[in-house]
């Protein structure tokens, strides 16, 4: 059955149709040869149904919609400004402002695609005029977004939080470390970069330049103040931090910057329900095909037969990241978590690993998946926005994706990475 399952849904892959139609094939096939009626397929809208019902989930639409305002408005604007004003004279320092931008804006949207299209919009042209190859701009944003996936709110960690139970306000500050070391690695490589290839510098800002933009800059900075903050305090829980987030962007966007108006609204509304649709449909038609998956045992077939339950933690922690990697390289990042965490779930507990641990972990490598060749979505993402052809977008990824594999590793073997954050805030 297992055989037939992924053949088919390969083969749909293949054929150019939308990820959600092979994950309701899959579970459909597994429920007709489970229990040879077709009657049994409400089975399916069950689980779906089911899958979509956390209400942690609803702060994902929110958070996309925060997101969308500010992309049309002025915020991720100013954070760049500002940004460039502190950085853009050393040696790479274009370079370094747009990794250091994607990480303010992730902080803001929680979205690697957000990100994209926020962050490279504005600073691919200035840094092809600066001197960089299009290959390897291209390849910074693609992998710079990656950190706004675990820098909170990360749409990723509340998935996660959502299948695995796991308290998604310390999934939200676990990112928070690997996040800020893939920043810092990858603004040295920007800088040996910008030598080895003689990247000219731009004048430095004065310190009444540098003012200004930290002035302008103050409002957007709310952003990371409310949500993080907010959590921390325990004001408010993720989901409600998620409704202040879009009250503060209107207020923003529209009261304080005028920078939208109430006929852009529908524009706004509109593109954040589609991404809404295809994000809890991805949900469902996942949670469906993981619990046939589950029902048939299929996991546990595999998972027995590579012995991972011998492998103590350090072993388990490299299957998951390998699984979860490959995982992402072909698929959506949402789907992946859902099917393969509940997988993965049985032996995280048996063997006494932090499920904060695992979920940062498997963040960052759907992360760095979805930014890999073959499929990954934030390289199609870019091929969309910047009308570039696919071979140009993916030539400058290899250095990155070591360097973020490499985080990885550490966060393996030095877990506090990702929990000394958590265990000062919570206490752990």
């Amino acid at each position: 059955m297992a055989i037939t399952i992924f053949a088919v849904m390969v083969v749909l892959l293949l054929m150019g149709f939308p990820m959600m139609i092979p994950l309701l094939a899959g579970a459909f096939i597994g429920v007709i040869s489970l229990f040879g009626d077709v009657g049994k397929s409400t089975f399916i809208v069950q689980q779906m149904l089911f899958g979509i019902r956390p209400a942690s989930l609803i702060a994902v639409p929110m958070f996309i919609l925060a997101a969308d305002i500010m992309t049309r408005g002025h915020s991720a604007d100013r954070l760049i400004d500002m940004v460039m004003a502190f950085v853009r004279h050393i040696k790479g320092g274009l370079a370094v402002s747009t990794s250091s931008a994607c990480a303010l804006f992730g902080a803001v949207s929680g979205s690697t695609q957000a990100t994209v299209v926020a962050v490279g919009g504005p600073l691919r042209p200035r840094m092809l005029q600066g001197g960089y190859k299009d290959s390897f701009v291209l390849a910074l944003i693609i992998n710079s977004s990656d950190i706004a996936f675990l820098i909170p709110p990360s749409i990723g960690m509340i998935i996660y939080g959502v299948v695995s139970k796991s308290s998604i306000p310390e999934l939200f500050v676990a990112g928070i470390g690997p996040g800020l070391l893939i920043l810092l690695l990858f603004s040295i490589y920007s800088i040996i970069y910008a030598y080895v290839k003689g990247v000219p510098t731009e004048p430095a800002a004065s310190w009444g330049e540098r003012f200004t933009a930290i002035k302008r800059a103050l409002w957007p900075l709310g952003f990371p103040v409310i949500i993080i903050g907010g959590i921390f305090g325990g004001i408010f829980s993720p989901t409600e931090a998620a409704a202040v987030s879009v009250l503060y962007a209107l207020l923003l966007e529209t009261l304080i910057f005028r920078s939208i108006k109430i006929q852009d609204f529908y524009a706004i509304a509109k593109s954040t329900g589609l991404v809404t649709a295809v994000v809890f449909i991805l949900v469902g038609a996942g949670a469906a095909f993981a619990w046939v998956l589950s029902f048939a045992q299929i996991p546990q077939a595999i998972l027995g037969g590579i012995g991972i339950s011998e492998m103590g933690q350090v072993g388990v922690l490299f299957t998951i990241a390998i699984a979860f990697f490959i995982g992402c390289m072909f698929v959506d990042p949402i789907v992946v978590i859902i099917i393969l965490v509940p997988i993965f779930a049985p032996v995280i507990k048996s063997t006494g690993l932090d499920p904060i641990l695992v979920g940062t972990l498997i963040t960052l490598q759907a992360a760095v998946g979805s930014a890999t060749p073959p499929f990954g979505c934030d390289i199609f993402t870019a091929v969309a926005v910047f009308k570039r052809p696919y071979f140009e977008v993916v030539r400058g990824t290899p250095p990155f994706v070591l360097i973020l594999t490499g985080v990885a590793v550490l966060l393996i073997f030095y877990p506090q990475i990702a929990l000394f954050l958590r265990d000062v805030a919570f206490g752990g």
